[in-house]
């Protein structure tokens, strides 16, 4: 890392150095009005009905993100994220261990203070129900979204029960948060009620035989104009790309198509992001970590271009 680019991102150090924060980022929770965008972490996993350890995943993304810190303009991008946009890692919220409802509704407060300030959020996971309590933040700002989901799930089984990470886009839509007309999921390769569906499905035979740029157009005809929330499980890539996951289900997307469909997305709304199901104990060698390390950096990148 170079002198410049240490002032950039706020901390000195080299590529193993200071890696407590996301890419070496200021940790802070001021939102002033120079912070265009806010990395945040929820180390949760509760609702997890496969294997546990979610909770650990912004830990391992931030560590894994040190080994992005060395170059200065993120390929293939022409710029260097700094010049256009200043991000913070507001670090992880914390809320009373084991107690679900602490943790939804700490959620949704700091969810909603950062977006109602006028910053994207980009929240670091922790199983995937964490978007409910973040969708319910983002309802409060901008009224029903459009979710662009990608994952291996729908994610939307009936079940009445208050924490499954299987089920908050069943609830999502039945409380009025997300527009299902306007919704999409991306990579799906696991059973769904095909007749009833609520959402347009790009599923993962279709998306591995399609390119990046049919894929996107798909998303710009589904979502239109409305303001959208982007979610990404881990698990939409295949294992191989991503064996650190809770429920890895073969037959997935490749980093790489993933990556160029994120950074295709700049002409769309996107009021909030997240990435989770990240789990490093799963992982060998940090692939998975540093793929949701990387995915996370496009959308940044993604959001940056736009400016």
């Amino acid at each position: 890392m170079s002198k410049q680019q240490e002032t950039l991102f706020g901390l000195g150090g080299n590529t193993y150095a200071n890696i407590f924060t996301y890419m070496g980022l200021p940790l802070s929770r001021d939102l002033s009005d120079d912070v265009d965008a806010v990395v945040m972490g929820v180390p949760y996993d509760l609702a997890t009905t496969g294997r546990s350890g979610t909770r650990f995943g912004p830990t391992g993304i931030r560590q894994a993100s040190s080994q992005l810190r060395w170059e200065e303009k993120r390929w293939p991008w022409r710029f260097s994220l700094a010049d256009k946009l200043k991000v913070i890692d507001y670090g992880d919220i914390t809320f009373d261990d084991g107690d679900s409802d602490d943790m939804m509704e700490t959620v949704v407060a700091e969810a909603s203070k950062i977006m109602a300030a006028g910053k994207t959020l980009l929240t670091l996971g922790g199983d995937h129900f964490i978007t409910l309590p973040l969708l319910r933040a983002a309802h409060q700002q901008f009224g029903k979204v459009a979710l662009l989901h990608f994952d291996a799930h729908t994610d939307n089984e009936k079940n009445d029960g208050k924490y499954n990470h299987g089920s908050m886009f069943y609830h999502a839509p039945t409380e009025g948060l997300i527009d299902s007309d306007k919704s999409i999921q991306i990579g799906i390769r696991t059973e769904y009620d095909y007749d009833n569906h609520p959402f347009t499905v790009l599923d993962a035979a279709w998306s591995n035989t399609h390119s990046a740029e049919d894929i996107v157009a798909k998303i710009k005809a589904t979502v239109g104009d409305s303001p959208v929330y982007l979610s990404f499980d881990i698990d939409c890539l295949d294992p191989a790309y991503a064996p650190g996951t809770g429920t890895p289900v073969a037959g997935g997307i490749s980093s790489d198509k993933a990556m160029q469909i994120i950074r295709a997305l700049g002409d769309l709304n996107i009021v909030a992001m997240d990435l989770m199901e990240v789990a490093p104990a799963y992982d060998h060698a940090d692939i998975t970590s540093l793929a949701g390390a990387t995915l996370a950096l496009e959308m940044l990148y993604m959001m940056a271009a736009k400016r």
